[in-house]
């Protein structure tokens, strides 16, 4: 019988725990979510009952996919666990959560979101500079959503505070099926 110990290889997909103020990002979402399941790929996410993650792992499991979902003991207590999940870790703590989806993962792809999915890409972009996540990384930029991020980089570099060449930039997209290619794409 397979454990969520045996997922392993899947694309972690950060994002908000609300839909948003555009019927174009859970639609993007549910598109993540069926490609995923598509290419035979397990979403990794925070196993969150509400918002684009629900969307996504939702569309993931009606496709045919599996989910693992790796949320905080705090979450879990407070009832937003999504329970249709197919696995799930429950982690101590937020860092718990993000090593699990770092090991776990051959690429992130980062949808819309709020401050807790800028931090953890944010952090996956700083892991993989640093040598310690060494799979893809995906902005999934509907509308232009992650303009202004993509633009407080460029001046991180501008101003000296990065090197020019010293990250490798996350590739960027609004196609949703492109996102999913670029996040399982050999490295």
């Amino acid at each position: 019988m397979k454990t969520s110990d045996d997922i392993c290889g899947g694309v972690t997909v950060y994002c908000g725990s609300c839909e948003g103020d555009m019927p174009g990002y859970a639609a993007g979402a549910r598109a993540i979510g069926a490609a995923l399941a598509e290419a035979g790929v397990p979403l990794i996410y925070g196993g969150g009952r509400m918002g684009l993650m629900h969307a996504t792992a939702d569309a993931c499991r009606r496709a045919g996919g599996e989910t693992l979902a790796v949320i905080p003991r705090f979450m879990v207590d407070k009832g937003w666990l999504d329970t249709d999940t197919t696995y799930t870790i429950v982690a101590a703590d937020m860092g718990e959560r993000k090593k699990t989806f770092a090991a776990r993962s051959r690429g992130v792809i980062a949808l819309p979101g709020g401050v807790g999915t800028l931090e953890e890409l944010a952090e996956i972009i700083t892991w993989r500079k640093l040598g310690i996540f060494t799979g893809n990384i995906v902005i999934y930029n509907p509308g232009g959503y992650y303009d202004p991020f993509l633009a407080q980089l460029a001046a991180c570099t501008a101003h000296g505070f990065m090197r020019d060449g010293g990250i490798e930039p996350p590739a960027v997209t609004d196609d949703p099926a492109e996102a999913v290619r670029l996040a399982i794409a050999p490295r």
